[in-house]
């Protein structure tokens, strides 16, 4: 139970900072109105960060479906536990979009926009294209996966490495910011396209979110997208994971 109370901080943390980041520069009269990409990926990155730091020593911070299910393919993880790991992601990812809801409240009826309130919530394509769209969402998914993995792999090597055991200080220390900054660089990388989901929880949880709160002019919650940063990064999730077993990386 320890581990899955801490998938739903941990994840809320994520979508807490992460969607906050966004509501910051899209909605009207905020501190960092239009302050652009970079602003809103390395927000995220930190968020990803901030999150692992929180609860990775608990739970592993999955805060990702994709994670789960990809770790879980190659053996990495538990199946019997993967059921309530996503529940809990998907829990935690709704109450960070509440949260972000409460904390950005006295801006939403002055952004006109219906694209931009959505856009806090859940991602939405640059160029609508099903298949090219379900791809980008593949490949950035499948880059977090394997480098989730790859940077957990240098905690063993590092300590067999020397006399002196680091892996804990790499896996506690070390290893949250890393994957924050590699999760920064898929955004300015991969992240054009489509807003770069890469993770079914922090679309879908937040999406429902936006289709139930009572948020003036919200229009629609976009349902006819919201499968492909759902299915795409599940599928994008497990090929990374493989594709480090594949070449051998994980001995």
């Amino acid at each position: 139970m320890e581990n899955y109370i801490a998938e739903v901080v941990g994840t809320m943390i994520l979508i807490l900072l992460g969607d906050g980041v966004v509501a910051n520069v899209l909605l009207r009269e905020s501190k960092g109105e239009n302050s652009g990409w970079i602003v809103i990926t390395f927000g995220w990155g930190m968020a990803v960060a901030m999150a692992v730091y929180a609860v990775g020593w608990i739970s592993g911070a999955h805060i990702n479906p994709a994670v789960t299910i990809g770790l879980a393919s190659i053996g990495a993880f538990d199946w019997a536990l993967v059921p309530g790991y996503i529940i809990a992601q998907f829990i935690g990812a709704f109450l960070g979009a509440v949260l972000v809801w409460l904390a950005y409240s006295n801006h939403w009826a002055g952004t006109a926009d219906p694209v931009l309130k959505r856009g806090v919530f859940c991602t939405i394509p640059q160029l609508r294209n099903t298949v090219a769209n379900f791809v980008t969402e593949v490949i950035g998914t499948a880059m977090l996966v394997f480098g989730v993995v790859a940077i957990a792999a240098n905690a063993q090597q590092i300590s067999q490495a020397g006399e002196i055991d680091l892996a804990p200080v790499w896996q506690i220390g070390i290893f949250p910011l890393i994957v924050g900054l590699l999760v920064f660089a898929i955004g300015l990388s991969l992240g054009g396209p489509t807003g770069y989901a890469i993770n079914p929880a922090r679309d879908l949880g937040p999406r429902i979110a936006h289709a139930v709160l009572p948020i003036p002019g919200k229009g629609d919650s976009d349902w006819s997208y919201s499968w492909i940063p759902v299915v795409a990064p599940i599928v994008g999730g497990v090929i990374g994971a493989w594709l480090y077993n594949i070449l051998g990386f994980g001995g």
